[in-house]
């Protein structure tokens, strides 16, 4: 490691006073509200035989995602809202990027496969126990995991061994790709190809897969006879192909562009969308509207 910075800044959401005290509250609300909604799936999901499927296999992995998502990001920024604490050494800025990459990364890969998964349910439902059996849906689970560490690994790897000598400060409240690539030394062009293309494809052949899969299934829909069928599952899909949009929007404008059209003020709010919003909108979305689900947590709590 030739790099002579030893420290980065974090830049803060606001250095006014009463703005930061009000920010701090609103994302603390924010962050124990997402880690008692996906903590109480997990819970749900773990306790309740009738829930061990593959369906709820993949959002128990969702629900650790959005606990892990915004643990990254949030309690360090808190942090700096609360005490003015906005230095992140060397080390912890790597492994900060790290996990983030990870964590995004896996999440993109497991919506497609739960998109795929609600295809073969609702557009082929007499053969979805054979085509998706819980050993599939396990190695499935267990290989979007795999290709988030490896794909994080490869985009940390080749922006930690850049040169970093002049300015440390982060236009961020976190560290991440664009923000620390702008501060480089070093020329960037090669690393930011191999970015593009990586992400690109990855990142465009998983929407795809996600896309794809919900039109599927929304011609499914439509040639339901049933008016309340259709409905409640326009509902469910609706409001499932909301999120994943605004998950997939978020990442790709932030991760899939060079670096020279960074906007600071503009990605810290899209990051908020992507790793604060969408978490807390997940478990809401996906699981707790589900009478399966509620039903599951009525019987947590009457034992408890």
């Amino acid at each position: 490691n030739l790099s002579t910075v030893s420290e980065f800044v974090l830049v803060g959401l606001s250095d006014a006073p009463e703005v930061r005290f009000l920010l701090f509250v609103l994302f603390l609300i924010i962050y124990l509200a997402t880690m008692a909604g996906n903590i109480t799936i997990l819970v749900a999901v773990s306790t309740d035989t009738h829930l061990h499927t593959p369906m709820y296999l993949f959002l128990s992995n969702l629900s650790l995602l959005d606990i892990l998502c915004p643990t990254i990001t949030v309690p360090r920024m808190l942090g700096a809202l609360l005490l003015e604490n906005k230095v992140i050494s060397f080390t912890g800025c790597l492994f900060q990027l790290f996990f983030l990459i990870d964590v995004v990364g896996t999440e993109i890969f497991l919506l497609a496969v739960m998109g795929y998964d609600r295809y073969v349910a609702i557009c082929h439902p007499l053969r979805y126990l054979n085509t998706m059996s819980m050993k599939l849906c396990a190695h499935l689970a267990i290989g979007t995991w795999v290709v988030g560490f490896f794909n994080s690994l490869l985009h940390t790897s080749l922006i930690f061994t850049l040169f970093f000598c002049d300015s440390n400060r982060v236009d961020q409240y976190y560290c991440d790709i664009p923000p620390v690539l702008s501060l480089s030394c070093s020329s960037t062009y090669s690393r930011e190809l191999v970015t593009l293309l990586v992400a690109g494809v990855l990142g465009s052949g998983a929407f795809v897969v996600t896309l794809v899969s919900y039109i599927y299934i929304l011609l499914a829909i439509l040639s339901t006879k049933s008016s309340e069928s259709r409905h409640k599952a326009f509902s469910t899909c609706g409001s499932h192909l909301t999120v994943v949009c605004l998950f997939y929007g978020t990442t790709i404008c932030t991760y899939v562009r060079p670096s020279s059209t960074y906007s600071p003020q503009q990605d810290r709010i899209v990051s908020m969308l992507y790793g604060i919003l969408t978490p807390l909108l997940n478990p809401i979305i996906y699981s707790l509207r589900n009478k399966e689900v509620t039903r599951a947590l009525r019987k947590v709590i009457s034992q408890v």
